[in-house]
């Protein structure tokens, strides 16, 4: 029986099936990625372009190193949402107004956090090389992981209800056919993968009918169809950029789990297709360490042009176990189209299209959806709830991030400490992420008894 046809990770497909299969990868990660740009204030040409140049980089840097193209693409990360959203709040009074871009200070702002994000990154990638994965598993056991990823699905509960408020009716029909195109298209080839830019289509066309004047097309008419990005630079003076750091980098605590899940899924499909192939295997999974560096690399360019942290994306992965399509050379050409597409200036105008209402009844569930993951992930670690120690550890996150992120303005905590550094309070998802570090760390110095009897045994 002949096999599928495929491309493994090295293999060129030639400049006709590049361009094509790029465009499909960057349709892929575009709703999402965009999204995340919209939502938070950030300008989506600017992060179209760094979201490919990351992309580019990270593959050439795998080949260069290791010999091997790494298949990846880097989008916005969601994990970063509800701490950009902190930042704009304090700064500006208020959250952004969809797809409308913050101003460039606060913009710098969050790019010190973005910037040392990319370099913490980079230090455990470095560190996994050294000591091993599971060295750091016992720092950032899937409890504190998948807790933290919880708390920045739920924390967010209110602002998607708040985007919902300006219509309920759209906003619910938006979410309702969303989830109905998110499980009713699963498996249904290429447009299965799209159900968030097909709910918004929706939405935008229930709001037009709804609420006459709710969605305009004159922007899009009088944007430029080229325009240059904006580009800026990050600020490491002024008074929130150490609530900015703290903020916006511990939220690596939820991303390095995640990029290195995908590293294992995407190895696992490589090596089975090259069996099928009768080839060498790539052994992608061996190079944890140096996948993190590469995220750390690309968040550091993000940072230092004006962009959303991001991640090798999940929704590219699936993509190309559905098309058996792994090729390096593929991936650049769609990170070349991505930074072209960041110079087309009627994407922002189409991006503000979307109604308050449709953007809400998005955010309840993808927000809801990020908060299920982390459960799903403690679920597939098989987290044991019954463990007191466990039990401890997620409680503090769970209740200090949930309960701080929508209980105090903004999110930060009124806690009277360090007021020269964080002038606002702490902010309650980084917090409760530290604090849940820190009990897990106390259990690990101070072992539980029945932890030291398994010890006593197995020697």
């Amino acid at each position: 029986m002949a096999s599928r046809m495929g491309y493994l990770p090295n293999d060129n497909p030639g400049f006709g099936q590049v361009v094509l299969l790029g465009f499909q990868h960057v349709l892929t990660m575009f709703p999402a990625t965009v999204f995340v740009a919209a939502l938070t204030g950030f300008h989506v040409g600017t992060v179209l372009v760094a979201s490919g140049v990351s992309t580019v980089v990270a593959l050439l840097l795998s080949k260069w190193r290791i010999g091997k193209f790494i298949p990846l693409f880097y989008g916005s990360s969601f994990s970063y949402i509800a701490a950009y959203l902190a930042v704009v709040s304090q700064m500006t009074g208020g959250l952004p107004e969809f797809g409308v871009p913050v101003s460039n200070d606060v913009l710098s702002t969050m790019q010190a956090g973005i910037v040392v994000t990319g370099v913490l990154n980079m230090i455990v990638g470095a560190i996994i090389r050294q000591v091993g994965k599971d060295a750091i598993d016992k720092v950032l056991p899937p409890i504190v992981t998948g807790s933290v990823a919880a708390i920045i699905g739920f924390g967010l509960a209110f602002a998607a209800l708040d985007l919902a408020g300006a219509n309920w009716l759209v906003a619910i029909s938006t979410l309702i056919i969303t989830i109905l195109f998110s499980v009713y298209l699963q498996g249904r080839g290429f447009i299965g993968m799209l159900p968030i830019l097909l709910g918004a289509v929706a939405g935008i066309i229930i709001s037009a009918v709804v609420e006459a004047g709710s969605v305009n097309f004159a922007g899009v008419a009088a944007a430029p169809l080229f325009q240059v990005p904006n580009f800026t630079l990050p600020a490491f003076s002024g008074p929130f950029v150490a609530t900015a750091i703290f903020s916006i980098s511990i939220m690596a605590i939820a991303t390095i789990p995640e990029s290195t899940a995908h590293l294992y899924q995407i190895s696992l499909y490589v090596d089975r297709f090259a069996e099928e192939q009768g080839k060498e295997k790539y052994e992608l999974d061996q190079h944890i360490g140096f996948n993190l560096v590469l995220d750390g690399v690309g968040d550091f360019l993000n940072g230092l042009v004006g962009a959303t942290a991001g991640t090798n994306y999940g929704e590219n992965n699936s993509l190309m176990a559905i098309t058996r399509n792994y090729s390096g050379p593929a991936l650049i050409g769609a990170g070349v189209i991505s930074i072209l597409l960041g110079f087309v200036g009627t994407l922002a105008a189409l991006v503000q299209l979307v109604p308050l209402a449709v953007s809400g009844g998005l955010a309840i569930y993808l927000f809801g959806a990020i908060g299920m993951q982390g459960i799903a992930l403690m679920q597939e670690h098989e987290v044991n709830m019954f463990d007191p120690k466990n039990l401890a550890i997620g409680a503090v996150i769970m209740v200090i991030g949930i309960g701080g992120n929508i209980g105090f303005e903004g999110g930060f905590l009124p806690i009277p400490i360090f007021q020269g550094l964080f002038p606002s309070g702490l902010p309650a998802i980084a917090t409760a992420a530290v604090l849940g570090i820190i009990v897990n760390a106390v259990f690990l110095i101070f072992a539980p008894p029945e932890v030291a009897t398994e010890a006593a045994a197995a020697d």
